[in-house]
């Protein structure tokens, strides 16, 4: 079974956006140890750049030989960059990704009275607009080229329930069920995939910054009685990558150890 594990993915070139923490680092070395070539992209090129060293591929080149890891930078809520990042995996591994997984995401929390146009605006650029442009340009490259593929994109329970302070993130996370949901209707019929996974609260820098006292209500309220672990989530995601699902398009996954089931 290991064996078979370690060798699910290992046609696939992965693209992991948001790959240079948390959970998108997970994601990278679940896929790559799957046998996936992972593509790891990051706003902080040195951070992705870091992913693809712990991934045994040389970081500091975006030029490869075919199957290394190779490291990207890239600000997904522009059009030209998402589209430009694309453009830049098939050129260096002459073909285009046949796995997406959007894990770029940011907080800017305040409450509803007090939250800025400019946070909200910042929060649906980059988890939104920037899950709909590499989706879109994902699904662009994969068509022209008659390749089959799945999308994979990191949503979140809040998404689902929402979250006091979290009006503009839940927002955001929300619609990337819908834009999941309506991509998978409409790519099913060219052999692309897309889903969408939600976790809970997850041990990761973003959630790291959550006062003890509040990690501490949270967990009290979790039936399996602790946060996540980002390799929680990859295990989820290499699965939605590989043909074991490959009858699975337009869900979404809870991974919250069973909060607000």
């Amino acid at each position: 079974m290991a064996s078979q594990l370690q060798n699910r993915l290992r046609s696939a070139l992965a693209l992991v956006t948001g790959a240079g923490s948390g959970i998108g680092r997970a994601v990278s070395l679940r896929l790559a140890r799957e046998g996936a070539t992972v593509a790891a992209c990051d706003l902080d090129r040195a951070a992705a750049q870091e992913t693809v060293r712990l991934l045994g591929g040389p970081g500091s080149k975006e030029g490869p030989p075919r199957g290394n890891h190779a490291a990207f930078q890239a600000d997904v809520s522009e059009a030209r960059a998402a589209r430009c990042l694309l453009e830049q995996v098939q050129a260096c591994f002459s073909r285009p990704p046949s796995v997406v997984v959007s894990c770029a995401g940011i907080t800017q929390d305040e409450f509803l009275l007090h939250m800025s146009e400019d946070d909200w605006d910042k929060v649906i650029a980059v988890n939104l607009k920037g899950t709909f442009l590499v989706t879109q340009a994902a699904a662009k490259a994969l068509v022209s080229s008659g390749c089959r593929g799945s999308i994979i994109n990191i949503s979140s329970i809040v998404g689902k329930v929402g979250n006091m302070g979290q009006t503009n993130y839940a927002a955001s996370k929300a619609g990337v069920i819908g834009l999941t949901q309506t991509a998978a209707r409409e790519l099913g019929r060219h052999g692309i995939r897309c889903n969408s996974v939600l976790p809970g609260y997850i041990v990761t820098p973003m959630t790291q910054k959550v006062p003890q006292k509040v990690v501490d209500k949270i967990t009290e309220i979790i039936p399996m009685g602790h946060l996540g672990d980002p390799e929680d989530v990859a295990d989820v995601v290499a699965f939605l990558a590989s043909e074991d699902s490959g009858y699975i398009t337009g869900t979404s996954v809870e991974v919250t150890g069973g909060l607000f089931m």
